[in-house]
């Protein structure tokens, strides 16, 4: 994270209106507020701060009165006041009324779960109308922190996510050009969390499913890629995010084993496997 808010970004208050469950694993959270007039973004992958309120708050704390040294004020704070800050995806936009959309992955929240819930998942699970949070946003449409970016002459896109990635890549597929060759595949936990997913564009998504195994991303998403047969391409862009060792691990697999050009591929790391948002942060990760 940046010591400054970085131009074209700003802070966005914002209050809950409504709650969707789209599966066992997925909650859909619409926000809107005044402020989001001035929020503008081209969408696809759009990277956001959320910062969520403790239990028992009314609103997060973060000391946005300190302008550019909000960010110093706001890790002075005790842990047990300032705002529990979460990264996220954009997953829509909508004018009139002004909305935005933000699917939260509900982790731990299922009673006698083996990991308990950390605070964006419980605060998710439990959001009703009228809940606020502060955001940190685009006011620029065409921003740093939208990572897709297909060179023009991509003749294949390739696209993996985990449940993590899941708004992003239905966003990313929703917006390709109609008659855009892409394939994609996504992992979740359950068969229920499975989207339909609408697209002028020529996809075909794969769906893995991985119920009650223990198993986060790899071997499952790089044993189906492995047995994959790709369109015929010469100019593929790929696109992968969610945890970060099996995003590593498939960036390999398309640059050793597919001989992918490393510049053609994007690879983010939502999130790390035993690791908490704020100890990557703390790493600088």
């Amino acid at each position: 994270m940046p010591t400054a808010v970085a131009v074209a970004f700003r802070f966005f208050s914002l209050q809950v209106v409504r709650t969707r469950r789209l599966g066992p694993s997925l909650v859909r959270v619409t926000f809107a507020g005044d402020e989001l007039r001035d929020f503008h973004s081209d969408g696809h992958d759009q990277s956001l701060s959320l910062f969520l309120p403790h239990p028992g708050q009314e609103a997060p704390v973060v000391p946005v009165e300190l302008g550019d040294g909000w960010w110093q004020g706001w890790r002075d704070l005790p842990e047990d006041v300032r705002a529990v800050m979460r990264s996220y995806t954009l997953r829509a936009l909508r004018r009139d009324p002004d909305e935005i959309d933000i699917d939260f992955v509900l982790h731990g929240v299922e009673p006698g779960a083996a990991v308990p819930a950390g605070p964006a998942s419980r605060w998710a699970a439990d959001a009703a109308p009228g809940d606020r949070v502060l955001l940190i946003g685009p006011s620029v449409a065409d921003n740093r922190a939208i990572r897709f970016r297909p060179p023009a002459d991509t003749d294949l896109v390739v696209v993996w996510g985990d449940e993590t990635a899941v708004p992003a890549v239905s966003a990313i597929v929703e917006q390709l050009p109609a008659g855009t060759r892409a394939r994609v595949w996504l992992e979740v936990q359950h068969a229920e969390d499975i989207q339909d997913l609408a697209t002028g564009a020529d996809v075909r998504i794969d769906w893995l499913v991985r119920e009650d195994r223990d198993i986060q991303g790899s071997p499952m998403a790089l044993d189906a890629l492995r047995a994959a047969e790709l369109p015929s391409a010469e100019r593929p862009y790929v696109w992968i995010a969610g945890e970060s060792g099996c995003v590593k691990e498939l960036r390999r697999h398309f640059v050793n084993e597919r001989g992918i050009d490393r510049r053609r591929i994007t690879f983010v790391g939502y999130w790390r496997q035993g690791l908490t948002e704020e100890q990557l942060r703390e790493a600088g990760e």
